[in-house]
């Protein structure tokens, strides 16, 4: 019976070409209009041209040089500090972590877990923590997020700054662009006031995907960002669309995005495998599940993964804590889930957006989701940057117990892979 009806789903090639007809036709306005976007910055070549010159380190420390000279500084002691090897090896903290007996311990590397922290909105925040792992032995994470607001972070040099810094780092970074809902898109809803009317969709509506895409081609090419948050269905398949003509974005899709169970996976991986290059790479590089989902959901889903060739390409990104308000029921942690999984589902990414309940709790100004939405000039006039900055570190330092809870069950991590070496001595 099972089989019988299975093969009702198979899809027939003619559908296939029905789809071809849509994108292909000169007449078709939705992909008339996204070309002409892309247009505004070149060819593809012109266009991943303009992104390798802004990434290179010279062009982005003249950028920081314009906007913002002081942060220099921080960036040279920084290149400093990892050109002298002064953070903790890999081999050196699973010593830590395990005395003598991680010498003959087999690490699980074939399904390292990607240490990542949400949200790194200052690069002023970047040398404290630098600071307090070179002192504490601890680990810098393989990957961060930014959620701060772009305009504000181009015009006062963070932005340049910080994408310098993690190519330093050895860490990938993916930033949230302005177009991501709270903009003022939706003339209905007033920003983070109103965010359960984001429920049905994050709001994006009408052409303000086309100013997404318009907006992330401005930073591809300006500033060398690659990576960004991706929210809404139309502009994951603008993604697909603008990788398959050549432009080598890559995004990771939000948990706002609110995928919740394995049947929305298989869709959203169908149709990255429909715009797939002919190397089988896709630009969706991180899959942010929501909050509610299960360790069988990976599970389950990591099957089909591998099967549609995207295993090694399309990393699953969990939360293992959130901020302490304003986004889930506390306590939230998701630690002994992580340990569970890790050894089950390769290329996993533990992502921290809080510090360990017990550690933000207590804090007089404990983690907020809404912190996010602020103006930096608001932050700071309210007295709340310090505090912020805290908030920080305690994310890095849930980070760095993940990574120690990892070591000790004999799983391994990915934390920034130009300051921890394979190998060395503390």
């Amino acid at each position: 019976m099972n089989d019988q009806y299975r093969q009702l789903l198979k899809i027939p090639t003619s559908r296939l070409d029905e789809i071809n007809a849509v994108l292909l036709d000169p007449q078709t306005r939705v992909i008339n209009e996204f070309l002409e976007v892309v247009a505004k910055y070149g060819t593809p070549e012109e266009i991943n041209r303009k992104h390798r010159e802004a990434r290179q380190l010279e062009n982005l420390l003249k950028k920081v040089q314009a906007k913002n000279p002081d942060h220099l500084k921080d960036i040279n002691w920084l290149m400093e500090q990892r050109d002298k090897g002064a953070f903790i090896s890999v081999a050196d903290y699973r010593r830590k972590v395990l005395g003598p007996k991680a010498e003959g311990m087999h690490f699980k590397d074939e399904s390292a877990v990607t240490l990542e922290v949400s949200a790194l909105q200052y690069f002023p925040w970047v040398r404290p923590m630098v600071e307090h792992a070179i002192q504490t032995g601890t680990l810098i994470p393989g990957r961060f997020i930014a959620v701060r607001k772009m305009k504000e972070s181009e015009n006062d040099g963070d932005l340049p700054a910080i994408v310098a810094a993690l190519d330093i780092m050895g860490s990938s970074f993916v930033e949230t662009l302005d177009t991501k809902g709270t903009d003022g898109s939706n003339n209905h809803l007033n920003g983070p006031a109103t965010i359960t009317g984001y429920f049905g969709g994050i709001g994006q509506p009408n052409d303000h995907a086309l100013m997404w895409l318009d907006e992330f081609l401005y930073y591809y090419t300006n500033y060398g960002v690659q990576h960004v948050l991706n929210f809404n269905a139309g502009t994951i398949l603008l993604g697909f669309m603008l990788y398959r003509l050549g432009v080598d974005i890559q995004f990771k899709i939000s948990v706002f995005f609110g995928s919740d169970n394995p049947y929305h996976a298989l869709w959203i991986l169908t149709a990255a495998k429909l715009f797939s290059r002919d190397d089988g790479t896709s630009p969706l590089v991180g899959f942010n599940w929501a909050n509610s989902i299960n360790n069988e959901t990976m599970e389950i889903s990591s099957q089909f993964r591998k099967a549609l060739g995207f295993e090694d390409v399309v990393r699953f990104e969990h939360h293992i804590t959130e901020t302490w308000k304003s986004i889930v029921r506390q306590p939230y942690n998701r630690r002994e889930e992580l340990i569970e999984v890790a050894g089950k589902v390769p290329n996993i990414a533990a992502k921290h957006e809080g510090g360990d309940p017990e550690t933000d709790s207590a804090r007089a100004h404990p983690s907020d989701i809404l912190d996010y939405f602020r103006d930096k000039q608001e932050v700071i006039d309210s007295g709340d940057w310090d505090a912020m900055r805290i908030n920080f570190m305690d994310k890095v330092q849930a980070c760095n117990n993940s990574a120690w809870a990892l070591t000790e069950n004999g799983l391994s991590f990915i934390a920034a892979h130009n300051l921890h070496k394979p190998t060395g001595h503390m």
